[in-house]
């Protein structure tokens, strides 16, 4: 199934005024929003109790085959049309990547086939929640069934204060496709036991037992003598409660004994060790190059590390790299969908929009590039790579060859013979990017580091750039 987890929860005898209502409404935009991972992983409807009769059933079928009048809505849609119609709503619209392409939707029915929701798009209206409502139907449809019991104890125990018994909630009793059967929400304490001693040392202060106990009850995290109190090293029971679902390690206990304690009470001391902090060797590096590109007359620019595909690959007649480019898979707008794997396009673009800037141009940029390497624990590396940028009436190519020059001078390389492993050489090379006979590659030690020449006419086009320009990217890592 598209989403195989459903838990679910009732609340009875609400009392629902206008601030409750607005106030359910924003905990549950809050929720789709940052523990949801909007909506990707749970989502969760909410309904009129009062309005349908169980037992309510977790289906996958068609999109042709949902047929449901949605809120706001008094026309009855198939979920296929729904996914056309939601294509122009602001607000809908950046969920329906989650089941475009899927054969099958989830979809929720009461015992007469009546739908109450449609997720994570949409609620049906016939079961819509108004301050007239007193039981209330919660269920939650996942990804991950770890996150969906949080998200619904949030729900609950956020709102069960206002029903006509206090902190009461009525469970469900969700029966899976294999048989098994589970009973949500599941509002049992976790235990957890935390070493004074991590906790007196974390914050560097001297406590005693019975005072972290009450300071942790004060923060409302039940909280006794743990099991070895008569050992060399005490410890702490703490009883996590279903509200507290951000507790998960003994540095969040050791968190709230600091906020009970009062941060500001902690007396201010000399560390015990000395250290000397630094800039990492690759961040002293450039910026030292950042100097001495800067004294060679070029200005320095940043652009942004995510592009469209048609600006990193299309525009600069790169379309083979696409392969090695991280790609973003939600993607805001057409503007930031991959990680640059190159400092190019971003210059050739920054003068486009500058194209009337008095010439010459001079600039550059240092920063990183992104590249996937499947040797790596993430799937991907960091290149720190140098770009400069020479435009004016002509090319400027002999401007940007010597700030190669320059460049190798300064970290130490010499110009040697082509063939000769001792130093960097120049030799032809054939990017469609840059024009024919007009660009050459940078060998240094035997790897090619990086690669320089005029830009290719069709290239300048595409970034409406006028005039003729050189540029020249380098990866600078192996020079530093």
């Amino acid at each position: 199934m598209i989403r195989p987890f459903v838990v679910c929860a009732v609340l009875r005898g609400v009392a629902l005024d206008q601030a409750r209502y607005n106030s359910f409404i924003d905990l549950q935009d809050k929720l789709h929003q940052n523990l949801c991972r909007r909506r990707t992983l749970v989502a969760i409807g909410t309904h009129d109790l009062d309005t349908l009769e169980g037992p309510f059933t977790y289906e996958a079928l068609p999109p042709s085959e949902i047929k449901f009048v949605p809120l706001k809505e008094t026309k009855e849609f198939t979920a296929e049309d729904l996914m056309e119609k939601y294509k122009a709503d602001l607000k809908l619209k950046k969920f329906l990547h989650i089941l475009e392409g899927s054969p099958v939707h989830p979809v929720i029915f009461d015992s007469k086939r009546r739908v109450l929701s449609w997720p994570p798009i949409i609620n049906g209206a016939h079961s819509a929640i108004t301050l007239d409502t007193r039981n209330i139907f919660i269920e939650c449809t996942a990804t991950d069934l770890t996150k969906a019991k949080i998200v619904l104890n949030t729900m609950v125990t956020m709102f069960s204060e206002y029903c006509t018994n206090k902190f009461e909630v009525e469970p469900v009793e969700v029966i899976s496709a294999n048989g098994l059967s589970a009973v949500y929400p599941d509002l049992t304490c976790r235990k957890m036991e935390v070493s004074l001693s991590y906790i007196s040392s974390a914050l560097g202060v001297t406590l005693g037992v019975s005072e972290v106990t009450g300071l942790l009850n004060r923060m409302q995290l039940p909280a006794t003598k743990g099991d070895n109190i008569e050992g060399s090293d005490p410890t702490i029971s703490v009883q996590v409660p279903p509200t507290r679902s951000d507790v998960l390690h003994p540095c969040d206990v050791m968190e709230d004994v600091g906020i009970g304690y009062g941060f500001n009470n902690i007396k201010q001391t000399t560390p015990k060790c000395v250290t000397q902090g630094r800039l990492l060797p690759l961040n002293e590096f450039s910026d030292s190059l950042r100097a001495e590109v800067a004294m060679a007359g070029f200005t320095e620019v940043v652009t942004w590390i995510l592009g469209s595909f048609e600006e990193n690959f299309d525009m600069v007649k790169r379309n083979s790299e696409k392969q090695k480019a991280v790609v973003v898979g939600n993607p805001r707008t057409s503007e930031f969908e991959v990680v640059r794997t190159s400092l190019l396009p971003g210059m050739l673009k920054t003068l486009g929009h500058n194209k009337d800037h008095p010439r010459p141009v001079k600039l550059f940029e240092l920063s990183d590039v992104v590249i996937l390497d499947p040797k790596k624990d993430v799937g991907a590396r960091n290149e720190r790579h140098l770009t400069a940028l020479y435009c004016n009436a002509n090319s400027g190519f002999e401007v940007i060859h010597g700030l190669v020059d320059r460049i190798m001078q300064v970290v130490g390389v010499k110009a040697v013979s082509v063939g000769d492993n001792t130093g960097y050489f120049i030799q032809p090379s054939e990017e469609p990017v840059f024009f024919p006979g007009r660009q050459a590659n940078i060998i240094c030690k035997g790897s090619q580091i990086g690669t320089f020449g005029i830009v290719h006419p069709e290239v300048l086009q595409n970034f409406l750039i006028p005039d003729p320009c050189s540029i020249l990217e380098i990866n600078i890592e192996s020079l530093h």
